[in-house]
């Protein structure tokens, strides 16, 4: 099966083609013959009926410095196409999710991963609320009293924006801290959204487990340390990726979660695991099949292929 391929993503001479997982995708879909196409954001468009992208035709190489050749600049509709990747990373805000709304006026007939319309509606830090059982006590408010309350219950939390990613703006607020109100009114200060709060789990000093999920399906994990003096483990943020198994609760969590994500067409998924709770289900531009590969050998973005062609066919 030879499949036309659109990958909607940041721009591609800056990424680091050991870690960039849409790099992985998108050289693992030219191997199995699949044509490529490669546009940002930015040139995606709604054109008097149609969905259209400017960009274009690419190839891709694991060759530093030299890793991308791309064809003659065109405009293509994309209704004509197999596959869009969604896949530019985050700030989910209203440039992302208008993208997802354009997207979704394609998919299904145009196989859109992960599927826009549950994209726009399950982002990382809120599909969570759905499993209570399984997170540890989380609260999402804009109101400072309501905050307050949470902290004093729970003496000591992390305070993050709802909508942000990469550890970016992620603190830890102990129980000697005296900087919720200031933070509270930096984060107001910048927008109008709520903030996200959970309590603080020891068990991070061990490592932040990302799992992945293919089609509902974990198919391994890596552990993020954080560096020392470092509350967060995001490798954005300095986190050390290392070699990790999954424990029955990690399996647990997976059987609950898998079904909701094969239903609502999440392909390629990556959670958060401290300990033994969720944190996070990251839909929008997940990331960690390189060092999975590299640390256990199998081929994820195989697997992915996999289930996008068994769509397809």
């Amino acid at each position: 099966m030879s499949l036309k391929v659109a990958i909607q993503m940041d721009p591609i001479a800056p990424i680091n083609i050991d870690a960039d997982s849409t790099f992985r995708i998108a050289e693992e879909a030219q191997k199995r013959g699949h044509t490529l196409f490669y546009y940002t954001p930015d040139q995606l468009s709604y054109r008097e009926g149609r969905v259209m992208a400017h960009g274009w035709p690419l190839t891709v190489r694991r060759e530093y410095g030299n890793h991308f050749t791309l064809g003659a600049e065109q405009d293509i509709d994309l209704a004509d196409w197999d596959v869009i990747w969604l896949r530019q990373d985050p700030p989910f805000d209203m440039g992302y999710i208008t993208t997802t709304h354009l997207l979704d006026m394609i998919h299904p007939a145009t196989l859109v991963v992960n599927d826009p319309f549950w994209v726009r509606n399950y982002p990382e830090k809120l599909l969570v609320l759905q499993f209570p059982e399984l997170t540890p006590p989380t609260m999402i408010a804009r109101d400072l009293a309501t905050l307050r309350d949470f902290k004093h219950r729970h003496g000591d939390i992390i305070l993050k924006p709802l909508y942000g990613n990469g550890g970016a703006g992620v603190f830890r607020l102990d129980p000697n801290d005296r900087n919720l109100a200031s933070l509270h009114e930096l984060f107001t200060g910048m927008n109008r959204e709520p903030l996200i709060a959970q309590k603080f789990l020891p068990a991070v000093e061990a490592g932040d487990k990302r799992i992945i999920l293919v089609n509902g399906e974990p198919v391994g994990a890596i552990n993020r340390v954080p560096a020392a003096g470092e509350t967060r483990s995001n490798m954005h943020a300095g986190g050390r990726p290392e070699k990790v198994g999954l424990t029955e609760r990690d399996l647990a969590i997976c059987a609950a979660i898998g079904p909701l994500l094969r239903e609502k067409g999440q392909i390629f998924v990556g959670i958060d695991v401290i300990g033994d709770w969720l944190t996070e289900i990251n839909v929008t531009s997940p990331t960690g099949i390189q060092e999975l590969e590299r640390f256990d050998g199998s081929n994820v973005a195989a697997k992915i292929w996999e289930a996008i062609e068994a769509r397809r066919a």
